[in-house]
């Protein structure tokens, strides 16, 4: 079974990785987000949220680039799915050549708020990630001599991700110990106020030429690895081994975050904003484990201590053997196998449990 399980991923992920290419379906793909999707970024800084190290990249051609999973990211796949040869470089260590294509700007602990991840060391909040999109906009500028009208046709048909919030709970909300929020709001003012920055800092990628975008919303972190590991009786959700009260404060960010997409599509002109509902698909992926190929749900492939997830991968460890199997490659991150169900679903599903209002295939073609 084993067996079977590894080479039925190998097939999907060669039939991904491998697909007859043409011209990619949008001119360039640029990426917004934390470690979910950061490839690099965050390798040269003075940060704790680092990956370029071995287990990490495991199953990866090239090794531990700085990927926070064992092999392929979302991003990564959603990139092949749309037509691209090459993986999205880093911004931190792309070419000038490389520019037109699509520049990944995310990095491992950022979030919305600009305090957000402090606890881990240097990061690029979401502030910076699109000043760091301005800078790659006046780049592209100049190679096109001025030509504004240009520059804006190229813009517009490129396809946009943004990934943020995690960590605004993760590392910021559920860390009273370290940052004051948790005191100062409730779970619902809290969620309120990271929709109203969330909401300006998109609105200045709109302005810089962003139409196509995909806005990811947060994950079950109180079934994280992480969260498992230092739960106590009285968070439990339900029958479920998960944080009933982390969940719930997801879900009223979520509710504000799909009604923001549906507030952009409205009011910015020839805006396309689809929102991925993450929660709803990991929701999918534990409730039909099985049908995916999961059978260990509730522990990192590796890490430490209780379910693999009160510390990360150390340096050097042996994770488990079949990746394929687990949903979790450490306390906070889905293995390959996940993201590429995830990616698959953001692209070619047609439930609004996954996408809405259309999914990111039609959205490259709208």
């Amino acid at each position: 079974m084993r067996q079977l399980a590894k080479l039925v991923l190998l097939t999907i992920t060669s039939s991904v990785l491998t697909k007859a290419w043409s011209a990619p379906q949008v001119p360039g793909f640029f990426i917004f987000g934390d470690s979910l999707v950061d490839n690099g970024n965050n390798n040269g800084i003075l940060t704790l949220a680092r990956a370029n190290y071995y287990p990490y990249g495991i199953d990866f051609k090239q090794g531990s680039t700085g990927r926070f999973t064992n092999g392929l990211t979302t991003v990564d796949f959603l990139a092949r799915l749309l037509g691209f040869r090459h993986f999205i470089p880093p911004y931190a260590t792309a070419q000038r050549s490389e520019v037109l294509r699509g520049l990944n700007f995310a990095s491992g602990a950022s979030g919305i708020r600009e305090e957000t991840g402090n606890n881990l060391g240097q990061h690029y909040h979401f502030a910076e990630q699109v000043e760091h999109f301005g800078d790659a906009v006046r780049y592209i500028t100049r190679m096109f001599r001025g030509n504004t009208t240009r520059v804006h046709d190229h813009l517009r048909k490129c396809m946009y991700l943004v990934g943020m919030g995690s960590n605004d709970y993760l590392n910021n909300y559920f860390m009273p110990s370290m940052y004051p929020t948790s005191y100062d709001y409730s779970p619902k003012t809290y969620a309120s106020l990271l929709i109203q920055d969330y909401s300006r800092q998109l609105t200045q990628l709109y302005d810089l030429g962003a139409r196509k975008i995909a806005i990811v919303g947060i994950g079950q972190i109180g079934c994280i690895p992480y969260e498992l590991a230092r739960m106590d009786d009285d968070d439990r959700q339900g029958g479920r081994r998960c944080n009933g009260r982390i969940n719930k404060a997801i879900s009223m960010y979520n509710a504000c975050l799909y009604r923001m997409v549906r507030r952009f599509n409205r009011e910015l002109p020839g805006a396309k904003f689809v929102y991925v509902d993450t929660f709803k698909s990991s929701n999918d992926l534990v409730n039909n484990a099985a049908s995916y190929g999961f059978s260990v749900i509730d522990r990192g492939c590796c890490g430490v201590g209780r379910n693999n997830g009160q510390i990360t991968c150390l340096p050097l460890q042996q994770p488990c053997e079949d990746r394929t199997k687990y949903l979790f490659w450490d306390a906070f991150h889905p293995t390959e196998a996940a993201n590429l169900i995830y990616a698959r679903k953001a692209y070619y599903s047609n439930s609004s449990s996954d996408v809405y209002p259309m999914n990111l295939k039609q959205l490259a073609m709208a």
